[in-house]
């Protein structure tokens, strides 16, 4: 909900008091005696916080200490303090998650790779390997060249997420970090503070929130706020200032109120009041466009009670006081939040009638709230209730699902993309017809359900049930609802799908099948039409048999002339047009020439006045298109080629063969700016599938007429597929532009004859660009 204590001051003090843990330790301009008595201040403060370890673990963080200090000494901080207090505060902000030495020591060399050159050789070497890996999954990929700000950023979010998810500490400490540095970010430039704040905004509390983090993910959204909007964020702290003075009677009264109804029922409780922080009521003026005075529910109380019963025990408490407002009331004990979050939720009407917002959960519960999967370090010694195991099994499921991207997307910005559209605080809750319940982003769809279950029920998904009945794959789930997939095993995944699934996993794996697909299609089509250019030579493809150690030295010998990693990534080149064959035939032929090999007279008869299926015919008769065609050979959308067409190809960079009519305007243009991607097609004597193509129709208004024309087509045999009647007002006469699905010309003709004699219609005709 966006809340917090009302004893807690605006901006939590946490380490706030000792210099370099909040912000308030006199600044330096040089280093000398008293920036060193600082830092062993800083120190001294943080040990004090570390009696839950060992002395031996004690003594290892102290030797972190040292050689941290070292390393920084004589750097300093925007604001003047000495570097060291940074490292410090991030360690001191681990050791209230109670985190171990092995995190604690890496929170204080977490900038010693980054920032002063140490290496992680050193560092296995002085604190050893599991220590090593957590400072490296911290360490940015700055000294990597990259095109963009954006691509280097992307990779730094990739690899540390990465090493997030093969070891949770990793984005503790991060996120400690972050913490400590919005903070103390007083004294940097505007520009950087913006670009920071819209960062941490985005990407890092989301993650604090999607890990359980509530308290970390409230106060980096609240500093985040304060300093992308300072005017608006002033603004409102002295609304709401103002609003705790009007309401202190009530909130006094409702709280006497509540203790008093617990005493009666010998229920032992602890009350807290709570507030709304300024970003989650900014947040609901916008999203209700409402003034601040309608934002009613921004104070209300957090019961704590002892044991799981008591909290529906103290729920029945509360309906007795106050009357409960309808469709105000969450279970998320019986149903917890994919974070691992679980209370009871209920609104009630006070007695001046203003709606109070109460939350009832136990200890451990309270604890999961707050700290989230942090929690299991809290409780790991105690191990109290089940609530902390439930949120580090969700924790570590969103955990694994960062991997299963990462193996599906090489692009790191693609792959932030999808771990952005994984970062989203609501949930629907869904079930599986085996009453199985799934936590999915608010808006998913069937799709994403399908792939939640197994990335193979998505990718053969072809129809879905909820609650009992059909409905459409994109149709947007709803709690509560029990859905469930229907697969065909010649079934594949749809580049539509794209368009409406919300979830990463779904949209990283429908990609990296498609991709997958492309590449397949593209290396085939490559493959034919590097086969047939060399014929031109005279000379046969090579063998790509592994064994064949020649043909492997040969083609290894081509794919670094092409500049291409291998003969498959040449292929797939040549199919997607980005190498012309021509060129690649001619050098290879000169290749294979040096190797000894001689021109064939059939081969390049074959070449001249051959296919592939013998049938002799003059020139390349390259690609033959039987509608069966996938992403590498598309027929273009600006002509829509059917058979009976004259066609020609064009060998788009990157975009594979797009295939045009011969008397296509754009396919003309595209010729006069670039002949040697121009290729001879022709239409395959068996075709698979029906063509699509457009046709304009302008008809009589009146009544019915647009079921005179769909029973004209029907008739005709054809399907309408889309129909398009564009956005005047229809006066007497109307026009429509229809996409039909038909066999070739003939079966075209047919329907546009069929189409006239219907007396609504008054001309008919191809749609031509």
């Amino acid at each position: 909900m966006g809340i917090r204590s009302f004893a807690v001051d605006h901006l939590p003090a946490a380490l706030t008091g000792l210099p370099g843990f909040g912000g308030s330790g006199t600044a330096v301009d040089k280093p000398g005696d008293h920036a060193n008595n600082s830092a062993a201040a800083s120190f001294a403060a943080l040990t004090s916080r570390l009696d839950y370890l060992s002395k031996a673990d004690i003594k290892r963080v102290r030797e972190a200490y040292k050689f941290a200090d070292e390393a920084h000494l004589g750097q300093f901080r925007a604001s003047g303090v000495p570097y060291i207090t940074h490292p410090i505060a991030v360690a001191g902000l681990c050791a209230e998650w109670k985190l171990d030495a092995q995190a604690i020591m890496a929170a204080l060399m977490h900038d010693a790779m980054e920032d002063c050159g140490i290496t992680k050789a050193e560092l296995v070497e002085r604190f050893g390997t599991a220590t090593a890996d957590l400072v490296d999954g911290l360490t940015k990929l700055d000294k990597l060249q990259f095109s963009t700000r954006e691509e280097s950023q992307a990779e730094s979010f990739r690899k540390m997420l990465l090493a997030m998810a093969r070891d949770v500490r990793v984005i503790l400490i991060k996120l400690a970090d972050r913490l400590h540095n919005m903070r103390t970010m007083a004294a940097m430039a505007a520009n950087k503070r913006q670009r920071i704040a819209r960062e941490t905004l985005e990407i890092y509390a989301p993650i604090a929130h999607r890990l359980g983090l509530n308290q970390t993910y409230r106060e980096l959204q609240e500093l985040s706020f304060e300093h992308l909007n300072p005017w608006r964020h002033a603004a409102l702290a002295k609304a709401l200032q103002r609003a705790r003075g009007y309401r202190r009677d009530i909130v006094e009264r409702v709280r006497g109120d509540v203790l008093k109804a617990f005493a009666g029922a010998k229920l032992k409780v602890d009350v807290t009041g709570r507030e709304k922080t300024l970003y989650s009521i900014y947040r609901k003026m916008r999203e209700k466009h409402a003034g601040f005075a309608q934002v009613n529910d921004i104070f209300g109380f957090r019961i704590v009670v002892p044991q799981l019963y008591d909290c529906y025990l103290a729920l029945g408490v509360l309906h007795q006081l106050y009357k409960p407002v309808p469709g105000r009331f969450k279970d998320y004990i019986a149903i917890p939040k994919a974070n691992g979050y679980q209370s009871l939720h209920t609104t009630l009407v006070s007695p001046l009638g203003t709606p109070v917002e109460f939350q009832i959960r136990t200890e451990p519960m309270h604890a999961v709230a707050e700290k989230g999967i942090a929690a299991h370090w809290l409780y790991k010694v105690d191990g109290k209730g089940d609530q902390v195991g439930e949120a580090q099994r969700l924790g570590a499921r969103w955990l694994q699902s960062l991997l299963d991207i990462q193996d599906e997307t090489r692009d790191a910005t693609e792959f932030l993309e999808h771990v952005k559209i994984d970062l989203f605080p609501d949930a629907v809750y869904v079930f599986t017809p085996k009453s199985k319940i799934l936590a999915l982003p608010r808006g998913a769809t069937p799709v994403d359900f399908a792939y939640a279950i197994h990335s193979d029920v998505g990718d053969h998904c072809v129809a879905a049930t909820v609650n009992g009945e059909p409905v459409g794959l994109r149709t947007e789930l709803r709690s509560g609802d029990v859905v469930e997939v229907i697969t065909a095993p010649g079934a594949r995944p749809n580049p539509g799908w794209l368009n409406f699934v919300r979830t990463g996993r779904a949209r990283s794996k429908i990609r990296h099948y498609l991709k997958n697909l492309e590449q397949e299609e593209s290396q085939a089509l490559g493959e034919k039409l590097l086969t047939q250019a060399l014929r031109a030579e005279g000379l046969r493809m090579p063998s790509a048999d592994p064994g064949d150690e020649a043909a492997v030295a040969l083609w290894a010998q081509l794919s670094r002339w092409a500049g291409a990693r291998n003969r498959a990534d040449l292929l797939i080149d040549i199919g997607l047009g980005r190498k012309i064959a021509t060129i690649v035939a001619k050098r290879l032929a000169q290749l294979m020439v040096e190797q000894g090999v001689r021109p064939d007279a059939v081969t390049l008869s074959m070449g001249l006045y051959g296919s592939d299926e013998g049938v002799p015919h003059q020139g390349q008769g390259l690609v033959v298109v039987d509608g069966s065609e996938g992403a590498s050979v598309q027929l273009a959308p600006c002509c829509k080629p059917i058979p009976g067409d004259h066609i020609v190809g064009y060998l788009g960079r990157g975009e594979g063969l797009m295939v045009h009519t011969g008397d296509c305007s754009i396919g003309r243009r595209l010729f006069e700016r670039d002949r040697e991607h121009w290729m001879q097609v022709e239409w395959a004597e068996e075709l698979t599938r029906p063509f699509e193509t457009g046709v304009q129709v302008l008809l009589k208004n009146g009544k019915g007429v647009l079921a005179r024309v769909a029973q004209a087509v029907s008739q005709a045999e054809a399907d309408i597929t889309h129909i398009d009647m564009g956005d005047e007002r229809a006066g007497e006469t109307a026009e429509l532009r229809l996409s039909l699905s038909v066999r070739d010309r003939l079966h075209l003709a047919d329907v546009l004859r069929t189409l006239k004699r219907s007396p609504a219609v008054l001309r008919a005709h191809r749609i031509k660009p």
